[in-house]
């Protein structure tokens, strides 16, 4: 497919400048883009290809400063990276408009099927299982009894969603997800062994989550485990029973997050951050990578650092000291032989 720079512009709202007729088919990084492709600049660091790359399109923001001739035709937009998300999404979904149902997969008489629905090769889907309209599910995905997939949504390779289970629209699953295995309940007894609790609870997706590839968000003990509108989660996250995410909160890799706690709307979670149960996370917390919370966050906007987590700014003071600890040793030893001249002087006066 090929797309002319007027065409772009125009879905875009952006502000042509050079050939309105130059045409792209494929999409690339500045520093490897050639002729008849698209990139783009948002990022400073990337300027100075403005003057080599052999681009056709380039999307760039409206504050940008061209300083000599360039050859790329440019589409400037108020922001550039978030028009290029667009223009991926677009490519995105002409590429993979996938429908019908493959074989072998099973697919049940009681399963009820939306508009433009793709079920792919050896897919499993249980009794009285809903899929609604564009929902595509790739092959080797397992959704067990009772699941709802709604509009728009898009489950990869080998993603598995346990019973009851809900997912929201223009939810994407990534491969080898596991939405709804058991919570880790176990109680302990007498003779020092654990009986299982029943995890009899399941776990609701909101709209527009992202889920990465191999997490796994655990079903409740009762009730529902959620995920709110907006959620992205990254790949190797650990969401344990009863947890609740909120609105557009963002958690990168390889984070652990207890049991019924409770994440506020807007929070940034860097990787491999752990999470006590039970405890709440205000609203827009920040909290720096492999930082270990214990306690809850009652104070909304607050950046963390550390284990246990505490002020990011005083965090940075307590690290300009730590590095200063030699010197203050030596400043302190010297202070002590004057102290110690000072007090043989007066003994001896």
């Amino acid at each position: 497919m090929q797309f002319s720079a007027l065409q772009l512009a125009t879905m875009l709202d952006g502000k042509l400048e050079g050939n309105p007729d130059v045409k792209v088919s494929n999409i690339a990084k500045i520093e490897e883009a050639g002729e008849g492709m698209l990139s783009f600049i948002a990022n400073p660091k990337y300027e100075e290809f403005l003057y080599t790359t052999s681009a056709s399109i380039l999307l760039v923001n409206e504050s940008l400063v061209i300083e000599r001739p360039i050859s790329p035709t440019l589409i400037r937009v108020k922001d550039a990276y978030s028009s290029m998300a667009l223009l991926l999404e677009k490519y995105r979904q002409l590429t993979s408009n996938k429908a019908g149902i493959q074989q072998p997969s099973y697919v049940p008489s009681s399963v009820k099927l939306g508009e433009n629905v793709f079920v792919g090769a050896f897919a499993y889907l249980g009794e009285n299982v809903v899929l609604g309209n564009n929902v595509k599910i790739y092959p080797g995905v397992y959704l067990g009894d009772n699941v709802i997939v709604s509009d728009d949504s898009v489950l990869y390779p080998g993603v598995k969603v346990y019973e009851n289970c809900v997912v929201g629209s223009r939810v994407v699953l990534h491969a080898g997800c596991v939405i709804g295995g058991d919570g880790f309940g176990f109680a302990p007894q007498p003779d020092g062994s654990y009986k299982k609790v029943p995890q009899i609870g399941n776990v609701v997706i909101h709209d527009d989550v992202e889920i990465g590839a191999n997490t796994t968000i655990d079903r409740a003990t009762m009730g529902s485990t959620i995920i709110q509108k907006g959620v992205k989660l990254d790949n190797l996250i650990q969401v344990a029973h009863n947890v609740d995410i909120g609105p557009n909160t963002v958690i990168a890799a390889q984070t652990g997050v207890s049991g019924s706690t409770k994440i506020g709307k807007n929070c940034v979670i860097g990787g491999q951050v752990g999470m006590v149960g039970h405890i709440h996370i205000a609203d827009g917390t920040k909290i720096n990578a492999q930082s270990g919370l214990s306690k809850s966050i009652t104070t909304p906007n607050s950046s963390l650092t550390g284990s246990p987590a505490y002020d990011y700014k005083s965090s940075l003071k307590s690290q300009a000291i730590f590095r200063n600890l030699p010197d203050l040793e030596k400043r302190v030893k010297e202070l002590e032989e004057m102290v110690k001249q000072l007090l043989q002087e007066k003994a001896g006066v």
